[in-house]
């Protein structure tokens, strides 16, 4: 459905460094410059950090969160771990099994250094 996402950051080398080490739990290489942004480019889509073009301070999205597909628990674990650890903040409940009308899920929240909400799920097989 989607051919991208890009978030608006207000420190692109500070993004940087915290969407590599994430996205890197990912397997997905280290970003790639073009003007004032990084693309993350993954098997499934491509994910973007930039600069506001506008010139204003880039804004995070009040009730909005972006979603990573995770293989493992372990995997969410982990790129939940990388978020904090660089520069990032824990959000919601703590990273575990959650039971709801969709069905068990393991998922995993942080915030980027911007205030962006991401969130790790994890979906078993049936």
């Amino acid at each position: 459905m989607f051919s991208h996402v890009m978030v608006g950051v207000n420190d692109l080398e500070v993004s940087k460094a915290f969407y590599d080490a994430l996205l890197g739990t990912l397997d997905v290489p280290p970003g790639i410059a073009n003007k004032n942004r990084y693309f993350y480019r993954g098997p499934h889509g491509t994910f973007g950090i930039t600069t506001p073009i506008n010139g204003e301070p880039a804004t995070f999205a009040n009730g909005g969160t972006i979603g990573f597909a995770m293989q493992s628990p372990e995997q969410a674990d982990a790129f939940h771990a990388a978020g904090v650890a660089n520069g990032g903040t824990t959000c919601e409940d703590p990273p575990g099994w959650r039971e709801g009308t969709g069905g068990r899920l393991y998922l995993a929240y942080v915030r980027d250094p911007d205030g962006n909400k991401l969130c790790a799920l994890h979906r078993p097989p049936k």
